[in-house]
């Protein structure tokens, strides 16, 4: 059975650090009050680059991690909901960075969960032969649609990219499940809404409490329902790498499935939430410092606005 293998990662996240103590000289908040409620220490800004930028840097990281030639690559995805233009399509502006003049290019909007979303859509596209080697890419630019003013979002966000080199192969991906709720999308938007021809509103908006019962409930069910599919107890996962947003969610997810908190890594308290590129991001980490092991069980989990949400059970 032809399955859809990572066998390459990258990330980029760019240099210059907002800390809770500057931003507590911008709006009312200190660094125990953020720290305590989110788990998130720094998060990186994206000064004097595009999102194309941060999404071609971690690309060629993970094309040269994969160590194929980016001719050779199919299919290039970038899950993005910060575009930097409303087209061409990042992937096309990542396409020519990287001289992967092969691969067919789009986006996938699906914000937090859009890296499992483009990730689940290669490897359907793998899977049926379309293409022998893609490239699935989650980066952001969350800092262009915060309201800096506003405590209860400017707190949380970062600027950052991850990328994952695939290629068709009988180990990988083994299943998934995407799940959207229309009905929800008011609990959490953001960017640019168009009305005679003018932006009215560049902004995120969130119900925070809202977002935290969806996804402290949704999560947990998702990945039940995952490993429920395929015959697997939670024991048998070696570890969960979920959305980046808030580290309550991620103890709460672990709480509800009753699974070893220490099998669900945190670098949110760097980077805070860098939204498509969250999951990506820790995923190259991992991979780099030596901590995934061929053979193990991972899960992916994303949620987000729209409300969107998913995992991936895969053997790395």
């Amino acid at each position: 059975m032809i399955r859809t293998r990572i066998i390459g990662t990258g990330s980029y996240v760019p240099p210059d650090i907002l800390t809770n103590d500057n931003l507590s000289e911008m709006v009312d908040t200190s660094d125990e009050w953020i720290r305590t409620r989110t788990g998130i220490c720094n998060r990186h800004i994206a000064k004097d680059m595009d999102n194309a930028d941060m999404a071609y840097n971690a690309a060629r990281n993970a094309v040269e991690d994969a160590r194929i030639e980016a001719s050779k690559i199919g299919l290039i995805i970038v899950a993005t909901s910060t575009p930097d233009y409303a087209f061409p399509n990042q992937a096309s502006l990542v396409q020519a960075k990287l001289k992967a003049v092969n691969a067919m290019c789009f986006d996938v909007s699906a914000a937090c969960s859009g890296f499992i979303t483009a990730l689940d859509i290669a490897a359907s596209m793998l899977k049926a032969g379309s293409y022998k080697y893609a490239l699935v890419i989650g980066s952001e630019k969350m800092s262009e649609i915060v309201n800096w003013k506003d405590r209860s979002v400017c707190v949380l966000f970062g600027d950052g990219a991850g990328a994952g080199a695939l290629v068709g192969h009988e180990r990988g991906i083994i299943d998934s499940n995407i799940y959207n709720d229309g009905t929800g999308a008011s609990v959490l938007t953001g960017g640019r809404r168009f009305s005679d021809s003018c932006s009215t509103d560049i902004f995120i908006h969130m119900d925070g409490q809202e977002v935290f019962k969806f996804a402290v409930k949704s999560v947990p069910t998702a990945i039940e329902t995952l490993l429920h599919n395929n015959n697997m107890d939670i024991n048998e996962v070696d570890k969960f790498i979920l959305h980046q947003a808030n580290v309550r969610i991620i103890e709460s997810v672990a709480k509800r499935l009753k699974a070893d908190k220490d099998k669900f890594p945190v670098n949110l308290n760097e980077y805070g939430n860098t939204s498509s590129a969250s999951i990506p991001i820790l995923l190259d980490e991992l991979n780099r410092n030596g901590s995934l092991k061929q053979g193990e069980k991972l899960v992916l989990a994303g949620f987000g606005a729209g409300l969107s949400w998913g995992s991936i059970l895969l053997v790395w």
